[in-house]
């Protein structure tokens, strides 16, 4: 069974939104979740449903307690997981997502459930693969795995913890062509 109790919890709870900016300011605002970390024009090459694809995303990343909550703004108009076939975002809750330490491993796990590979992409920093239940269409379940991905993780709960609630977001840029 790829799925055990004694796992960790889901670390990160992902939606795909139209318009990143409200997104990070309504969570903040109104749900406490912050400080954010915003990342801008980030490249991810791999494959979409067995095609190869690049796609270029925004992405924020806040906390509210253990959990991490992740906007993503698509940028590109190539075929991926967060648009549907005629190009429009799907925008709402999109996928639960854990950071695992072999990614390989899991996904050989998953794939013997009968989960099906929907996206696997990766850049310098991150491999990522999006597996969906065929018998349950919605959700994706996402497997992430990058060096530092962890520590990353576990500064963000951190920072989290100490948030006055008014310093709400960084940026960083990372110039992909989209």
């Amino acid at each position: 069974m790829p799925v055990r109790e004694d796992r960790a919890p889901i670390d990160q709870i992902g939606f795909v939104t139209d318009d990143l900016e409200h997104s990070v300011r309504f969570w903040s605002d109104n749900l406490g979740v912050g400080p954010w970390q915003i990342y801008r024009n980030v490249a991810l090459d791999g494959h979409y449903l067995d095609r190869p694809t690049r796609v270029v995303i925004d992405v924020a990343l806040g906390y509210r307690g253990s959990e991490q909550i992740e906007f993503i703004q698509v940028r590109s108009a190539t075929p991926s997981p967060y648009q549907d076939d005629a190009g429009r975002s799907i925008a709402g809750l999109h996928h639960l997502a854990w950071i695992v330490d072999d990614l390989d491993a899991e996904a050989a796990l998953l794939d013997a459930s009968g989960m099906r590979r929907v996206f696997s992409a990766e850049n310098v920093a991150v491999r990522v693969i999006y597996f969906a239940d065929p018998k349950q269409p919605g959700v994706l379940f996402e497997l992430i795995c990058g060096a530092g991905s962890r520590e990353g993780h576990d500064a963000g709960i951190a920072l989290a913890r100490d948030w006055d609630g008014r310093s709400t977001l960084s940026e960083i840029d990372l110039g992909a062509a989209a």
